[in-house]
């Protein structure tokens, strides 16, 4: 079935007219259209799929990684679970990022704005405004403007919850309606954003339907899940709960088998997804209709390095996934001592990896040396790593990375991005929906109900396949096999010496008994969320929300959580987070300063930046 993001390239070149709509000395510009030609069912269509072009965060002719949708930055490495990577002189604003000392010159959040307002917002007013001229003319139907209209307002609903997730309160609403963007102010009541985005929300899910046949298409399911999520923003769990509990009722969706599934190309758009991002490659030179957000997010050393080693896994959140006898997380004493790393330890230098019992979700999160990767041979350590003092011991993360034996034929054949890839990047999953009603009702003191749904997913990781492959050597080879070769059942880098038979670590899970009150179903509601969808861009805002309830995140404060990682973290990166420190004032990102300039007397930025 052909995926929505081949035609993306052709919708960029049709919609370049209604982008400007300014006569240029009176000629018509080479390669423009006519903005009348899309005054029927064809060119809207065309001018959504321009719009739905902007939900990655890059449009074709300018990519931007601080305008990922799967916010890597401001998600992840602003987090404890991941690092920046690479290493310091790469890259410098992430640093700052990172570091929670950004400036309101940075220009990462300012692509985040520039391509959630600038673009994805505009075109999807603009493509609202044609739907109903459209429709007035009589060229439509009613049922068909709606339609359409319904997936236009759910794109612009997830560009303003992507802004609002960087941004908080501090933007401006616009509307198909509005006159003049450029005096519109970003001061707004309480409540006035969110509902502003629930409210499309709401209109699309009344609309659309079910299922699409063309992967990538808004559903209804898509748009009840991100108003639950933008709900669980502010804790509104009472709204968020209605709409979770109509997605497990009503939805056809279930948990896969295996917990990898959700990251394996072979299984895009599977039972569990709800909406998928879709990455398509080779279609177009450099592969642009893929996630190009994430595009120097892959191994940058030795044979398998291509570019450009950026965001790492922290050491602090491998060691969350450290397990009791009881095969249960170590809530209070996870970070007290470190799990083995190779930091310093050169590939052939001996090594050998943590026999502690960890959650078996670890290696398929995190790339440590000794441990199989994917179907590339085991990891050798700091011979795959640009530089450990500054990225730290772990490969990029590999969530969305692809198999050796799925390289240049699933990924890109052209461009420097090389580990850009055919992987999606499921946005809303049935994962996602489980463990949010599980925090639901944790925060309803429903310590059972809760108890439930956490199972679920423990139980689906306890039951999935687990990284095979136990490594014996501890000094590596550097010998490099040729690309293509079938390294599973002997692995080209240790002469043989893996047991395929055997899991690569000591992986124990267990289900929890019970709960004692809903105080400690939170504590595991958001532990589970951690280790479920570590590095997956989610990290820092779940602190963020979480840090506004009665007892926060297990008792401490997302400040304390922050700046205890960091301090811990100099174990491991000796000067990288030195100095480093976490306040109330760093929850969300600055108002670009170009804007507020540009914007003077309209925009205001953030009181926490002035």
């Amino acid at each position: 079935m052909k995926k929505l993001s081949i035609l993306m390239v052709i919708a960029i070149l049709l919609t370049m007219s209604y982008s400007c709509s300014e006569d240029f000395l009176t000629k018509e510009p080479p390669g423009s259209t006519s903005e009348n030609v899309f005054y029927d069912a064809t060119g809207i269509d065309a001018l959504l799929i321009g719009t739905y072009a902007m939900v990655g965060g890059s449009s074709l002719w300018e990519i931007s990684w601080g305008a990922s949708i799967q916010n890597w930055t401001y998600g992840s490495a602003a987090s404890d679970d991941a690092y920046k990577g690479s290493e310091e002189g790469d890259q410098t604003p992430v640093n700052d990022i990172e570091r929670w000392q950004v400036q309101t010159t940075n220009n990462y959040p300012a692509d985040k704005w520039q391509r959630a307002f600038g673009m994805g917002v505009d075109r999807a007013n603009k493509t609202i405004k044609v739907i109903n001229a459209t429709e007035e003319a009589g060229t439509i139907t009613s049922a068909e403007a709606e339609q359409f209209r319904a997936q236009a307002r759910f794109l612009r609903g997830l560009f303003y919850f992507e802004a609002r997730l960087v941004f908080g309160d501090f933007i401006p609403i616009l509307d198909e309606t509005t006159e003049d963007p450029t005096q519109v102010s970003n001061v707004n009541p309480d409540g006035a954003v969110l509902k502003f985005i629930t409210d499309d929300l709401a209109y699309a899910a009344g609309i659309l339907p079910a299922s699409q046949a063309q992967p990538g298409r808004a559903t209804k399911w898509a748009a009840k899940a991100l108003a639950a999520r933008a709900f669980l923003q502010d804790l509104k769990y009472t709204e968020a709960e209605a709409l979770i509990d109509e997605i497990i009722e009503d939805g056809d969706f279930s948990l896969v088998d295996e917990f990898i599934d959700n990251f394996n190309i072979a299984t895009n758009n599977n039972s569990e997804s709800i909406f998928e991002i879709q990455a398509n490659v080779n279609d177009i030179n450099e592969s642009l209709n893929a996630e190009m957000g994430i595009g120097l997010n892959w191994p940058h050393g030795g044979d398998i390095g291509m570019c450009c080693g950026f965001h790492c896994p922290s050491q602090n959140l491998f060691n969350a996934y450290k397990v009791d006898a009881n095969g249960l997380p170590m809530f209070d004493t996870f970070n007290d001592t470190d799990l083995a790393n190779d930091a310093g330890i050169a590939s052939d230098e001996a090594f050998t990896p943590t026999n502690h019992a960890l959650d078996p979700r670890v290696d398929h999160t995190i790339s440590r040396r000794g441990i199989p990767y994917k179907d590339w041979g085991i990891n050798r350590g700091s011979n795959w790593v640009r530089k450990q003092t500054d990225g730290g011991p772990y490969l990029p993360v590999p969530k969305p990375f692809m198999k050796q034996s799925e390289r240049f034929s699933l990924s890109t054949t052209t461009g420097w991005q090389t580990g850009i890839n055919a992987n999606n990047y499921r946005y809303l999953r049935y994962t996602h929906i489980i463990l949010w009603k599980a925090e639901c009702r944790a925060a309803a003191n429903d310590p059972a109900g809760a108890l439930t749904y956490v199972n679920m997913i423990r139980e689906r990781a306890k039951n999935s396949t687990p990284v095979m492959g136990k490594v014996s050597l501890t000094k590596l080879p550097t010998s490099v096999y040729p690309w293509g070769a079938n390294t599973t059942s002997a692995d080209y880098m240790t002469g043989g010496e893996v047991d395929w038979t055997k899991p690569a670590a000591n992986y124990q899970i267990e289900l929890y008994s019970s709960f004692a009150n809903g105080n400690e179903a939170m504590r595991a509601v958001q532990w589970e969320q951690r280790l479920e969808f570590a590095t997956e861009g989610m990290r820092f805002f779940d602190l963020r929300r979480w840090d506004d309830l009665p007892n926060k995140i297990g008792g401490k404060s997302m400040a304390e959580i922050l700046n205890g990682f960091a301090q811990a973290d100099l174990r491991v990166r000796p000067s990288f987070l030195a100095g480093a420190n976490f306040g109330d004032n760093d929850k969300y990102q600055p108002i670009p300063q170009a804007q507020v300039d540009q914007q003077g007397g309209v925009i205001e930025q953030r009181p926490e930046y002035k």
